[in-house]
């Protein structure tokens, strides 16, 4: 994985604490949004900790130059506090989550593991402070509703699922379906919301307000 910072001595603690697991190598750390890029171009990790205010180019701009890349790794945005409003951009850009920089090492490795598998880094809560604070709460809620409404009901109970943070196999359990055809949903969904991940989807749930407070 890659951990990118501009602060040295957070990319060398976050590197001592990923590095104590064995199924956790950081490849390389960077300290501005473009080393992180020519970073994940080199070593094609599996994961990047993206911090999202740097001087130069910023995460923001890092992470969607990621994200367009062929088979772009998961990207994590780091911040300092869960109520940052970068956080709604960097998702909306293509984030497949966020951790906050004060995280317990125990918690972190779990959810860059999490984050590796392919599943979303989120905490729904955290998403609802965010979506909440948004200075356009109102147009962002509007163009929700009016996206969500090209979805069935099946599929919309699926993406409230995803708005929860679930898992493939969270969902298959609460809807009883089978884990192949909650895939087949997410795809379907990720297509008619033109969402890049099922982060984005999430986000849009939460926007919608289908996610339970």
């Amino acid at each position: 994985m890659v951990v990118v910072d501009d602060e040295p001595m957070v990319c060398a603690h976050l590197k001592t604490i990923l590095d104590s697991a064995e199924d956790i190598e950081v490849v390389a750390a960077a300290h501005d949004g473009a080393a992180g890029v020519e970073a994940v171009v080199r070593h094609r990790p599996r994961v990047v900790l993206m911090d999202l205010r740097m001087p130069g180019v910023d995460g923001l701009t890092a992470i969607t130059r990621i994200v367009a890349l062929p088979e772009p790794p998961s990207v994590v945005a780091l911040t300092t506090f869960d109520a940052d409003q970068y956080v709604i951009r960097a998702l909306r850009a293509g984030a497949s989550g966020f951790l906050v920089k004060s995280t317990p090492p125990e918690d972190l490795i779990g959810l860059v593991r999490v984050a590796a598998d392919g599943h979303t880094v989120l905490s729904p809560a955290a998403v609802r402070r965010l979506v909440a604070a948004s200075t356009d709460g109102y147009q962002s809620r509007d163009r929700a509703l009016s996206m969500i409404r090209e979805l069935t009901d099946r599929e919309t109970e699926v993406l409230t699922c995803l708005g929860e943070g679930m898992s493939n196999a969270q969902v298959a359990r609460r809807l009883f379906l089978s884990e192949t055809t909650v895939k087949g949903y997410v795809s379907r969904i990720l297509v008619k919301l033109d969402c890049e991940n099922r982060t984005q989807a999430g986000l849009l749930a939460a926007e919608a307000g289908l996610v339970r407070r």
